[in-house]
């Protein structure tokens, strides 16, 4: 407090004796600086005082104003280095302009501007401009600063050491496997016994069952692990599950049940449509349908579901989880089919807490420990949710002052935290660097029960400027960071992973969601828009809200007034569930005139737009100076404005899947600060912008469209060879080379010679379909020339014309984890891919050409002879997990004819899990190392008559030797 009440003071002493505007003007650097050392105090005290939980409501409005007046502060900072920067790049000042000094324009005034502190030379209209526009802010700021100086006698605290933490570097950690459960082993056994109970599939009508207990003792998990145990897979043609949540909204469940039958989105129309396609996808198939926290007791509400369900097979069930036994009675559920599940025994809760805290530390740390350790787990009232919390807190202290601190804390008697849970989050929570709570309070942002994606989340962090920079490191690796610092205090949960276990997406239990939304203290808030009730809601916003979320609904049919939050910082639009945008140039034209502080705007549209409406981004969309992030997916966009090339402190454009958009600016050469331009799939697009090859910073750049004539501007037009300048791409794709016809420009583009790059797609597809293609040997020169660097670890390649002849550079690809091989139409044979020693995930696509797989494919000479006696073992694909065979019409007979060649033995695909066969229908069987695999978890088989015929479930002649496989979808 002590530098904020110097900074006070001399704001008092301004205030007293102002200065002229035309000294403010002058003295403008000083005052900048001024105000950083301001919003570094400011934001001290705020941590402070968050550590401390003051609760004084006086207290807490100043400090509510204190925060106001630091988001002020950030953006007069933002505007005056933006200013400067385009000054630069416009060719204003400094030795970086872009623009040649000849070109500058003089500007004559009719007063000396010496008397400002200016040498005449340097000085323009512009830069007097800018520092009088931030000059009046400087001065607006600095007047609240005084009426919060006023008050400041009544916050009085000490400067906590928590306000200038740094930030710890992450431990590396092992996850505790959320599936295990201590304490339930009873409940679970009877709810599996309810259902795979053979008796009950005679009565008529569905078998309701119900789980009952409070918030935070698992029943949602308890669910889960009941219908993840393999008998209960198998019985079940269908399980679906819909997180219910607050009040019974009858449009959304059935959407979500119809979504989970796999209905086409294009058929979810209004309700009574929804139910009848519900009730003829059930027909004749037994389902377990959960439906999660169900608070609504109004029987009306979900009597239709009732009667659209009934035409499942005997033995369909529904499993119902709620914290009231009014609700389970209502929904049908006898006393016999209700589980109450209480809290755990004391032992029981110190079992769970044991298991997490202690998953490292070694015995002797242990048994100092485990007395403290006992008596904390005694406070967690039998919370399974407090123990894993805490837990997961205490794995990463190894004091015993430490443990003590959090036993005896004044926040266990905090009265209105609900049965210790938010306590336990609580104190989790305050120990987090402070750069990470405020990561996770973000979260409230997202609506309960959302997938989130965690690049995305990651993403809209950096657009804050939550993350902390560190020399020589990635933002998105320090985001990765707190991410795992928020997984390993349990934070998060239901991890969905890819193929190589990375986190893809998860989601955050509802206490923990209701904590983010207690400790951010409303600013960030989520809402789903359906019908014309809604703008009541919207209109009762809080204007504390600076980070919103809506989820457009179908029913949808009003403007939505989300210019009245006019101090936004993030506006998230979920406009997915309609095939037209829900936005206009109108509406868009008044939102960037409105709301300037947006740092984040996502308004993805759906992947079914119609081509007959177009969005027209507004030219105003310059005076959003602050925006990091904007995401135009899924929009039918033909052009975007040249002005949008006055975001200087853009660094993450997204277009993905705007099929008809045909041009980008052509000042993109402007956004230096551009490190991501996420454009797959932009069809249509004719050209790279030539500034495209100025954009040095560029980490991803998903598609750059080669130039193949066409009456295309050379001028305009950034050349192939240019991407050699992008030296840090990460990510690369590259279209149209089927236009390429000169192999020397591949070459010259030295791809092997990229050390970031980690994911690079080549599609030889070409600008116009008709017309005169080169010769199909062209394109194996053209791969062959396309050389990446040998620590590539994605690769895919589409369109390729060659026949049998892959680049002599895919063997040799030793940390090639991914391979993509689609639309190669006259590939007969495959490379031999059993090679590579890394690969995780393979895709094969309509390899038309293809008749059979074999032993080429795994890359193995047959004339091996061991001269020893003792047995070798060769591995083919020794790391492959993912196998998908799709669209492969030709195709007849997968099967090696090697699987021993003289002492050695070769195994083959000894670690694969899943496989999904999808539309090969003359391929007759699988090979016998898919029947002898042990590690298969998942089997997908569609659209494959003779396979279906063969493999069916419980009938097929070579059932036997895939019945053993947990997860198998023959359809």
């Amino acid at each position: 407090m002590e530098a904020l009440d110097k900074i006070l003071k001399r704001l008092q002493c301004n205030y007293d004796h102002p200065q002229p505007q035309v000294k403010l003007v002058v003295g403008v650097e000083k005052e900048v600086k001024s105000l950083t050392s301001h919003l570094q105090a400011i934001q001290a005290v705020l941590d402070d005082a968050e550590e401390k939980q003051v609760k004084d409501k006086t207290v807490s409005l100043w400090l509510g104003r204190l925060k106001y007046a630091s988001y002020d502060i950030e953006d007069a900072l933002d505007e005056w280095i933006t200013g400067r920067r385009k000054l630069q790049i416009e060719g204003g000042i400094g030795e970086n302009a872009l623009i040649a000094p000849h070109k500058k324009k003089k500007v004559r005034f009719c007063f000396r501007a010496s008397c400002l502190g200016f040498k005449q030379e340097e000085f323009g209209f512009k830069q007097v401009f800018l520092r009088h526009d931030i000059a009046d802010k400087i001065k607006e700021i600095n007047e609240e600063l005084h009426d919060i100086a006023t008050q400041r006698d009544m916050f009085k605290s000490e400067s906590g050491s928590k306000s200038s933490e740094r930030l710890r570097r992450v431990q590396s950690t092992s996850l505790i496997d959320e599936e295990e459960i201590c304490g339930r082993v009873g409940e679970r056994n009877e709810l599996l016994s309810m259902l795979l109970c053979e008796s009950r599939e005679q009565q008529k009508g569905l078998h309701i069952i119900s789980i009952v207990g409070m918030g935070g003792i698992g029943k949602t998990t308890l669910a889960q692990l009941a219908c993840n145990h393999v008998e209960v897979k198998r019985k079940f043609d269908k399980l679906l599950r819909v997180c219910v949540s607050d009040p019974c909204e009858q449009f959304r469940i059935a959407k979500a049940i119809a979504e989970a039958l796999g209905i086409p989105s294009s058929n979810l129309g209004e309700f009574q449509s929804l139910l009848k396609l519900i009730s003829e996808s059930i027909t004749g198939k037994r389902f377990l349908l959960v439906l999660d926290d169900v608070w609504d007791v109004d029987c009306i509400k979900w009597e239709p579901f009732y009667l659209c369900l009934k035409n499942g097979l005997h033995g369909s069930k529904i499993l119902v989880t709620t914290r009231k036994k009014s609700v389970a009675s209502m929904m049908g559920s006898t006393d016999t089919d209700i589980i109450t599940v209480m809290e755990l025994a004391e032992e029981e809760c110190w079992s769970l807490f044991k298991r997490l805290a202690f998953f490292g530390p070694s015995i002797n740390d242990c048994e100092k420990l485990e007395q403290i350790g006992r008596r904390i787990a005694g406070k967690f009232k039998g919370l399974p949710l407090a123990a894993k919390t805490i837990g997961s807190l205490m794995r990463s202290k190894q004091i015993e002052e430490e443990w003590e601190r959090i036993l005896n804390s004044d926040l266990w008697r905090v009265e209105e935290m609900e049965k210790g849970v938010l306590s336990s989050l609580l104190l989790s929570y305050n120990d987090l660097p402070s750069k990470v709570k405020i990561c996770f309070s973000y979260c409230a942002v997202f609506p309960k029960n959302y997938n989130i994606k965690k690049h995305e989340l990651i993403t809209l962090w950096m657009a804050q400027s939550y993350l902390s920079a560190e020399q020589n490191k990635e933002m998105e690796i320090i985001g990765e960071e707190y991410f795992s610092i928020l997984a390993s205090r349990s934070l998060f949960q239901e991890f969905e992973r890819s193929y190589d276990n990375r986190i893809i997406e998860c989601k955050m239990h509802d206490m923990e969601h209701d904590f983010a939304r207690f400790v951010s203290q409303n600013e960030c808030f989520s809402m789903e828009i359906n019908g014309s009730e809604e703008p009541n809601t919207i209109n009762s916003l809080d204007e504390k809200v600076r980070h919103l979320m809506l989820i457009i609904g179908r029913e949808a049919s009003f403007r939505v007034p989300i210019c009245r939050v006019k101090r936004i910082r993030s506006l998230l639009i979920d406009n997915s569930r309609t095939s037209c945008s829900y936005f206009n140039g109108e509406i868009l034209e008044e939102l960037f005139r409105e709301s300037t502080s947006l740092r984040a705007l996502d308004f993805w549209g759906s992947y079914e737009v119609s081509p007959f409406w177009t969005l027209k981004i507004p030219r105003n969309i310059e005076k959003l100076v602050h925006l990091r992030y904007l995401n135009l997916s899924c929009q039918n966009i033909r052009k975007l404005p040249e002005t949008l090339c006055e975001l200087y402190n853009l660094e993450k454009l997204y277009t993905t899947r705007c099929l008809y958009l045909e041009e980008l600016p052509e000042g993109i050469g402007k956004l230096i600060n551009m490190k991501h331009l996420l454009n797959y799939r932009t069809d249509s697009l004719r050209y790279m912008p030539v500034g495209i090859g100025r954009l040095t910073g560029l980490r991803t750049l998903d598609e750059f469209h080669v130039i193949g004539g066409g009456g295309v501007d050379g001028r305009k037009a950034c050349w192939f060879e240019s991407l050699k300048n992008l030296k840090h791409l990460q990510v690369c794709g590259i279209r149209k080379l089927g236009d390429v016809s000169d192999v020397g420009e591949a070459k010259r583009l030295e791809l092997d010679k990229k050390k970031y790059l980690s994911c690079l797609r080549l599609w030889f597809d070409k600008k116009e379909e008709g017309g005169e293609r080169r010769k199909n040997e062209d394109d194996q020169l053209l791969l062959e020339a396309l050389r990446p660097p040998l620590d590539l670890k994605e690769l895919e390649i589409r369109y390729y014309r060659g026949s049998t002849v892959f680049p002599s550079w895919m063997t040799s690809l030793i940390n090639l984890r991914s391979l993509d091989l689609s639309l190669c139409e006259n590939c007969e044979q495959l490379p031999p891919l059993g090679k590579l020693p890394s690969l995780e995930k393979l895709s094969l696509l309509h390899m038309r050409s293809v008749k059979r797989v074999g032993d080429e494919c795994l890359g193995i000479e047959s004339d091996h002879h061991g001269s020893s006696s003792s047995s070798l073992v060769i591995i083919a694909f020794p790391k492959l997990k993912s196998l998908t065979i799709s669209s492969m019409l030709e195709l007849e007979e997968w099967d090696y004819g090697i699987t021993r060649t003289g002492n050695t033995v070769i195994n083959i695909m000894p670690r694969l899990s899943s496989l999904e066969i999808v539309a090969c229908p003359n391929l007759k069987a699988l090979p016998d190392h898919i029947h002898q695999t042990t590690t298969l978890k998942e089997l997908r088989i569609v659209h494959c008559g003779l396979l279906e015929e063969r493999y069916r479930t419980g009938e097929g002649e070579e059932w036997p030797k895939i019945s053993h496989i947990p997860s198998i979808d023959i359809d």
